[in-house]
């Protein structure tokens, strides 16, 4: 691995370890590290530690399991394959489904505007609206739609099933949302039309000068209208204005990785989502 490659991947991995981190404790299990969530919110999951001198082992993988049921978590590890290759045999050979995901990073000369890829707006969240708690609301119920039903095909699912899925945020959490927000930690779009509401929306993470666009969904009513690419231009667009240097995410398939060609990422790598086989679909 040449220097300027094995500096982005060192790069990437310490983004990973410090997100979970800003809302999680930690416990460590061999060459592996759990991140536990303190509170109410969306669960962590298990990595491979920084500081770790072998990759994870089968004995590892084990005992993280078996602690995660133990909570009531979500058994899921995440790895980039590149950094920890020998982790994916000792996945698999625990039983666990792995997702080899495109990594991918955005180049310097990107992104496109975002008005490029269609006629609908896409605008940023902003905490100090009245309206904040409803966008975020409606952000992530988009985003509930559009993942139980994957891909990048049309599907039925739409404006009604967006509203339904609609659930009300407890205090703590907006307040939560509202903080990152301000802080420039999370940076939320929603790509909408008078007459049809909210059809797609995305979310970015940053520490420091790094990165990671996630969330991007568009309802599968609304697919094919060039969504997805508008709601991570606009994404890039702000995280480039914020002075951040290095973006990347994830692409749920070689398919989806294609939008986001489209917008100025390249494929460097692969992320790894290990979880139980009838967990990933």
């Amino acid at each position: 691995m040449d220097v300027v490659r094995a500096e982005l991947f060192d790069r990437l991995e310490r983004f990973y370890d410090a997100v979970p981190r800003d809302g999680a404790r930690t416990e460590e299990y061999g060459a592996l590290v759990l991140f536990v969530r303190d509170g109410a919110g969306w669960p962590f999951y298990a990595r491979p530690r920084l500081d770790a001198t072998q990759p994870p082992s089968l004995a590892d993988v084990t005992a993280v399991r078996a602690r995660q049921r133990e909570l009531g978590l979500p058994e899921a590890f995440e790895w980039v394959h590149e950094v920890t290759p020998d982790l994916l045999a000792v996945a698999r050979s625990a039983g666990l489904t792995v997702l080899e995901a495109p990594l991918m990073v955005l180049d310097p000369a990107g992104p496109p505007d975002p008005a490029t890829f269609g006629d609908v707006a896409v605008r940023v969240l902003d905490p100090s609206s009245p309206g904040f708690a409803a966008d975020v609301a409606i952000r992530r119920a988009v985003a509930a739609v559009g993942f139980s039903n994957g891909g990048t095909a049309r599907g039925e699912a739409g404006p009604a099933e967006r509203d339904a899925t609609v659930a009300s945020l407890d205090v703590a959490a907006l307040e939560e949302e509202a903080v990152r927000v301000a802080d420039g930690r999370r940076i939320s779009v929603l790509a909408a039309t008078a007459a049809e509401g909210a059809l797609a929306s995305g979310m970015a993470m940053r520490v420091g000068d790094v990165a990671e666009i996630a969330g991007v969904a568009t309802l599968p009513v609304a697919r094919r209208r060039g969504l997805g690419a508008a709601v991570t231009a606009a994404l890039a667009r702000e995280l480039r204005t914020a002075g951040t240097d290095l973006i990347f995410l994830s692409a749920g398939s070689e398919e989806i990785a294609r939008v986001y060609l489209r917008v100025g990422f390249r494929r460097v790598g692969t992320a790894c989502i290990a979880e139980p086989a009838a967990l990933i679909g």
